[in-house]
């Protein structure tokens, strides 16, 4: 029996170089598997300075992956950003890059597995959510630091509730947690996602208080994670009430409860470690404002023990207090002496020339009423009675005294009274006339 290598064997068996062999399989491969379309998700997406995008496209279980490069006139004509996990289909030649003897796809199309329909159907719904107002940052809520009980939306079977449930056990065991069990995945999963929520809302409002709830599943396709990109189910998030923390898929899934919940957390442990402090940091936080509390009250203590010692050196002598209070108010009173004889001596010095101003000021005073007085007596003399009748006039009247002003009050015969000047004229009436009307009604007594 012969062996490889042996005299016999050489004239059968064809040695081959490594580029020959290398590019003969990349020949074979080029032929048999030209234009192949693989869908997988991307991994490692880098852009070399030249351009050129390099990646690896996995298996969706994570089974196999294949090796992909992409130029750069190709990369640029891909309309979105390829990025970690997303699940795509690449359109290519597999060849062998003969440098390290690799397998490799060069891919000269690119577009997200399945991208029509449904991540259109995905951006039109985000878009019409978001202009009701949905994803405000303005109605985002902050998570309580240390709550007492959380409510998780996840499937029993998942292994997501068990990722959660350890992280809780193991950051803060005396957190209670309350399971809404609901599909999350398929046809039902948005309506039991929805039951499930509102489950949480009514025990909330009967009295089981929540301080968050954690809606989570494990990673997966656009497809697998579509019940989380469900209008029902974003509404339901959005009118929890308690803060709601999404923590669906891997770091790189997005849905639409991401957008609508109060906080996004990259995976279902990530959203349990959010929710709850870990009691590690919690003790130490605490034994750390202990120590400063401790610190600040033995200063405060020490500060007025300090001060009731200063008081009672005080209070040991309250002779000496009384004392310089005697001293303070001794001074007091000489300040006060003192301040009265210079206002009386001010007061002295002032009052000989207010005296001075004063009888000036009523010595005019006594002449111009003085001068008022003569002048209004000349002016009454002036209008006195007697002066009229001393430039020639009379005052007639009847026998009863009354004044008679007019011819129509005299009578022939009447007796009459003129008062002159020096005297009383009796007189009797021989005739009245009536005057004439550019005659004065007076005229001078002959």
């Amino acid at each position: 029996m012969s062996r490889w290598g042996e005299p016999g064997e050489q004239s059968l068996a064809r040695v081959w170089g490594v580029a020959a062999l290398v590019q003969a399989i990349g020949d074979s491969l080029a032929a048999r598997f030209a234009g192949c379309v693989v869908r997988g998700e991307i991994s490692g997406f880098t852009r070399a300075a030249s351009g050129h995008g390099y990646f690896t496209l996995k298996d969706e279980r994570g089974q196999a992956s294949l090796r992909c490069a992409m130029f750069r006139r190709s990369l640029s004509q891909v309309d979105f950003q390829p990025t970690e996990g997303m699940l795509v289909e690449a359109r290519g030649n597999l060849a062998v890059y003969e440098a390290r003897g690799e397998l490799q796809l060069v891919v000269e199309g690119l577009q997200r597995a399945g991208a029509g329909a449904l991540y259109e159907q995905f951006l039109r719904l985000k878009a019409r959510l978001e202009s009701e107002g949905l994803f405000d940052a303005a109605r985002k809520r902050s998570v309580s630091a240390y709550p007492r009980r959380i409510g998780v939306v996840t499937s029993l079977a998942a292994a997501a509730l068990q990722d959660v449930l350890t992280a809780l056990a193991r950051r803060a065991p005396h957190v209670e947690v309350v399971v809404a069990p609901a599909a999350v995945q398929g046809v039902e999963a948005p309506a039991q996602l929805v039951q499930a929520l509102a489950a949480l809302t009514l025990a909330h409002h009967g009295g089981l208080t929540l301080d968050a709830v954690i809606v989570c599943r494990g990673g997966g396709s656009m497809e697998d994670l579509w019940s989380f990109n469900d209008e029902r189910v974003v509404r339901a998030v959005v009118g929890c009430p308690v803060p709601v923390i999404s923590g669906v898929g891997h770091e790189t899934d997005i849905t639409l409860v991401d957008f609508a919940a109060d906080l996004r957390a990259p995976t279902p442990t990530a959203a349990a470690e959010m929710v709850a402090r870990d009691l590690g940091d919690a003790r130490a936080q605490l034994d750390a404002l202990a120590q400063h509390l401790s610190r600040r009250v033995g200063q405060r203590l020490d500060g007025q023990a300090q001060r009731l010692d200063q008081l009672a050196f005080r209070m040991a002598r309250p002779s000496q207090r009384l004392g310089q209070q005697g001293q303070r108010l001794h001074v007091l009173d000489h300040r006060m002496l003192a301040a009265l004889q210079r206002r009386v001596q001010d007061a002295g010095q002032t009052l000989p020339g207010l005296q001075s101003r004063m009888s000036r000021a009523v010595g005019i005073q006594l002449t111009q009423a003085r001068a008022r007085v003569v002048s209004r007596g000349e002016r009454l003399e002036a209008l006195s009675p007697q002066r009229v009748l001393e430039r020639g006039y009379a005052w007639l009247a009847d026998e009863a005294g009354h004044a008679i002003t007019s011819v129509g009050q005299a009578q022939a015969n009447q007796a009459v009274s003129a008062v002159l000047a020096d005297g009383v004229l009796h007189l009797r009436v021989t005739d009245a006339d009536a005057p004439v009307e550019t005659e004065s009604a007076i005229s001078p007594a002959h």
